[in-house]
């Protein structure tokens, strides 16, 4: 009997560690990071829907910190300045946009044999203007959680409906679900700048 629950704690012990083994870590030329990193990047044809309204901005930059907590990969977003943006109607015009409450939180996260990242916090305020504008002097606030398809090949983070599915994301504002579009690229600016960065 005491054999029994030795090697039944032994199994359990392993089943744990395999568990903890399998959280994504962030890489950099396949061998695990240490300390912290700073990656920089612009997002390649992003854009916020509104049910009605899509906003684009030419320049979406953004800055994350990255690090290994425990071997899964976690992060902040710490800097996302927004510049000439537009809408898809000639009515409605950006009058201002900005992300608010940062850092948001970010992690890598394993969704059926998929790495993402996922980030919480998120807060964008967006005024609209536009005398012909549904949403004109309207102050949209965009709060919630999203979550982008890593690709390791390609070093980008892609955000999409499938991406918030597989993760449970949901970003809203005005009372309604929006949707984020994106493809976000990874670039090391500080101590491994040029090196492949990679999830596993």
């Amino acid at each position: 009997m005491l054999l029994a629950g030795i090697l039944s704690a032994l199994m359990l012990s392993a089943v744990f560690a395999a568990g903890a083994g399998a959280a994504p870590a962030w890489k950099f030329e396949g061998k695990a990071l240490e300390g912290k990193e700073t990656v920089v990047g612009a997002a390649i044809d992003s854009s916020l829907t509104i049910p009605g309204l899509t906003t684009k901005c030419e320049n979406f930059l953004y800055k994350l910190t990255i690090e290994n907590v425990s071997g899964t990969g976690k992060g902040s977003v710490t800097e996302l300045p927004l510049y000439n943006c537009t809408t898809n109607t000639k009515n409605c015009t950006v009058e201002s946009i900005a992300a608010e409450a940062l850092p948001w939180a970010a992690q890598a996260k394993l969704v059926s044999s998929t790495n993402y990242i996922f980030i919480e916090g998120i807060k964008v305020g967006i005024l609209y203007g536009g005398e012909l504008c549904v949403l004109e002097g309207t102050l949209a606030k965009v709060t919630g959680t999203a979550g982008g398809r890593i690709d390791n090949t390609a070093e980008t983070a892609t955000f999409d409906a499938a991406s918030f599915s597989a993760t449970g994301a949901v970003l809203k504002a005005l009372g309604s679900t929006i949707e984020w579009k994106g493809v976000f690229p990874t670039e090391a600016f500080e101590g491994h700048r040029l090196q492949a960065l990679t999830v596993s």
